[in-house]
């Protein structure tokens, strides 16, 4: 399985009529599913359901690259869904700031136990102003370091647990004439995920929470600074190699690289494991090595902290016919049959029990280690374009390159941001 950034190794069989299959009193409870290999999960759980509920629920599939656009497009129709699955954070914002979206904190209330069967820091993902709109429906993708054993152990390097680690090892790969990491550069978001981290790392949490609230000073904190005058270093030591803007991850070309040894790195979605497993199924069993981003000395964030997609969620139209029945079907996802079947589909479940569960995951020590990863984190911050207003995200995303490729200068890459967002 081709697992892309969202979870999605879709085939787009299936072309959706937003009109003739959304809600809009036909009966039936809608809910509207990214299509993709996984979402298997979300429609044997609409099966169970249907066994004893008194309105039967239907899962209308959406093609993966065109699912945000038709979710916004139906989303202001008469003929909106009555669940949806989305990403949480700013993604559902403009739902909530136009009263569309379900308030769950009923639900949480009157049924703890299912609040609490969810992983804390993933769950907070999908409040807007401290009140819950989304339940978590799908696996943990944290962004990991990769490397390629091999190629560490042919140099005697060991992976990196602190940013003057990384610098070394930059040095090291380069002498030894092999890229050190492997970029994506011709999808522009592999390369935020270097700010993410280092943003995080250096300033914690709350310098891209004032950002993401809408507070365009944010991109003035000095750790945003610090976190582009790394990325400046790493461009500038050659990190990447010469051609890193033409090479593509969604087409392979990036993770070949690390394969083949011909870089020593990767920083990525936790999918790149199911990406070799595909691809390069040898190497994904015997030479994949994983450890978290590392620590920068003197930051003020936490070094346990991830950045990537924590999860997926369902969450709930507040003009629906059918908000009681749809809450039941939320329930859902804390079930363990639920829970078994994203494990041996292999996902990793944000459920507080999955641990449980991952022996029977295809590669229980990359599962276990996602696991842990995410449960000890204090915060675990969406992606950057997943949590900004569409138009800030693609301004954002041409001037993360910009940077990337020496077309502006990190004071001019925080300007620029800070201006954009006015």
């Amino acid at each position: 399985m081709t697992t892309l950034r969202t979870g999605a190794a879709g085939s787009l069989a299936l072309a959706l009529t937003l009109t003739a299959c959304s809600g809009g009193g036909d009966g039936q409870m809608h809910v509207y599913m990214y299509q993709d290999s996984l979402a298997v999960v979300q429609k044997d759980a609409v099966e169970r359901f249907n066994e004893d509920a008194d309105v039967e629920a239907v899962v209308d599939e959406v093609p993966g690259e065109t699912y945000e656009d038709k979710v916004r497009t139906v989303m202001g129709s008469n003929n909106q869904p009555d669940v949806f699955f989305n990403w949480g954070g700013g993604n559902i914002r403009p739902y909530v700031e136009e009263d569309m979206l379900l308030s769950l904190d009923d639900m949480m209330e009157n049924n703890p136990e299912f609040e609490e069967s969810f992983i804390p820091s993933v769950l907070e993902e999908a409040q807007i102003d401290g009140v819950q709109y989304g339940v978590p429906m799908r696996g943990t993708q944290p962004v990991l370091l990769f490397y390629n054993e091999a190629v560490f152990e042919d140099v005697g390097a060991e992976p990196p647990e602190t940013w003057e680690d990384l610098l070394g090892l930059v040095d090291t790969f380069n002498d030894e004439g092999i890229t050190p990491f492997a970029l994506g550069g011709a999808d522009t978001w592999t390369m935020q995920m270097w700010l993410q981290y280092l943003v995080d790392r250096n300033g914690g949490p709350e310098v891209f929470q004032q950002i993401e609230s809408g507070d365009p000073e944010g991109w003035r904190d000095p750790a945003m600074l610090q976190a582009a005058e790394g990325v400046e270093e790493l461009v500038n030591r050659d990190a990447f190699g010469d051609n890193f803007s033409s090479v593509s991850f969604t087409e392979g070309a990036a993770s070949t690289l690390l394969s083949e040894g011909d870089a020593a790195m990767h920083l990525m979605g936790s999918w790149e494991y199911s990406t070799h497993l595909d691809q390069a199924e040898e190497f994904a069993e015997n030479d994949l090595g994983y450890a978290p981003f590392p620590e920068v000395s003197g930051g003020a964030g936490d070094p346990a902290n991830v950045t990537g997609n924590p999860t997926n969620y369902f969450s709930v139209t507040a003009d629906s016919e059918y908000t009681e029945e749809a809450q039941e079907f939320l329930k859902a996802t804390a079930e363990e049959e639920y829970v078994r079947d994203m494990v041996e589909n292999g996902e990793v479940p944000t459920t507080t029990d999955a641990e449980e569960y991952l022996d029977d995951s295809p590669n229980p020590d990359f599962a276990r280690f996602q696991y842990e990863l995410v449960q000890d984190a204090p915060h675990f911050q969406l992606s950057w374009d997943q949590s900004l207003d569409a138009d800030v995200s693609e301004a954002m995303l041409n001037e993360i390159d910009k940077l990337f490729i020496g077309e502006s200068t990190p004071d001019e890459f925080v300007d620029a941001m800070a201006e954009q967002q006015q």
